[in-house]
């Protein structure tokens, strides 16, 4: 069947790219802000992220065509009583979800760094909360009808990220360093989604019992989460501490 072809051919391209951006990801956190190997492996790492988003894009579509031809294994899977269903909302319209976050967060995040102050607001960025938050309904509502919690929990996320996204780009008035923030928000919330899927979706395949527990699947968030508040923490010491700087200077 020429779906399961491309189904297949897909999850490798996946795989391949998700690795680069698994291991990528953290070279920026940890160097210099700023410096060389900082701005190379962030660049790594964003076109490893789009690459990733864009073919899960496919592997989700594939899903939603044909869920039980490309997922036979899962079919008798006790924890997919809902059958065709259940794989089609899971690995299709879930999948379809996480794949346009990561894009989302990965080319807003790189954005906030190019614009700066300027907060670019192209049409593309308008266009794609909304389809990002879209998607995220979208998730809600078919967690609901195949009675899966995760579904539901995670597409608060996306919404979260639209609301945030939104209010940087069009808020009356920017402090200097939001775009840092913002950057540090967009890139590892990209981080984050690409691990998210790395330990889910991975976890069907060799950790079957562990697929859908909340514990694997709110790891990589509670971890992310924590860089990102630590990360925008130091920004806002930095510059407070600058501002305090200037204003004895004045004195």
């Amino acid at each position: 069947m020429l779906i399961v072809h491309i189904f297949d051919t897909l999850v490798i391209a996946h795989i391949l790219s998700g690795l680069v951006g698994l291991a990528s990801v953290w070279i920026p956190i940890i160097s210099k802000k700023g410096g060389r190997l900082h701005r190379k492996a962030g660049a790594v790492f964003v076109k490893s992220m789009l690459v990733t988003g864009i073919v899960a894009t496919g592997i989700a579509t594939s899903t939603l065509i044909a869920p039980v031809e490309t997922h036979p294994h899962l079919l008798d899977h006790p924890l997919f009583v809902g059958g065709r269903e259940t794989i089609r909302a899971i690995f299709g319209w879930m999948m379809l979800y996480l794949a346009f976050l990561t894009v989302n967060l990965a080319r807003f995040g790189d954005r906030c760094v190019k614009d700066k102050i300027t907060r670019g607001r192209g049409p593309w960025d308008t266009v794609s909360q909304a389809v990002l938050f879209m998607l995220s309904v979208n998730c809600l509502v078919q967690g609901v009808l195949v009675e899966m919690p995760l579904m539901i929990g995670i597409s608060m996320v996306g919404l979260a990220t639209v609301g945030s996204n939104l209010w940087y780009l069009y808020k009356p008035k920017v402090r200097r360093y939001d775009w840092q923030l913002e950057h540090v928000k967009g890139l590892v919330g990209a981080g984050i989604s690409v691990y998210t899927a790395f330990f889910a979706f991975g976890a069907v395949r060799f950790l079957p019992e562990m697929a859908l527990t909340p514990l694997l699947w709110s790891l990589p968030l509670l971890v992310g989460l924590a860089i990102i508040l630590y990360q925008q923490f130091m920004i806002r010491r930095k510059y407070s501490r600058l501002e305090t700087t200037n204003a004895a200077g004045g004195a």
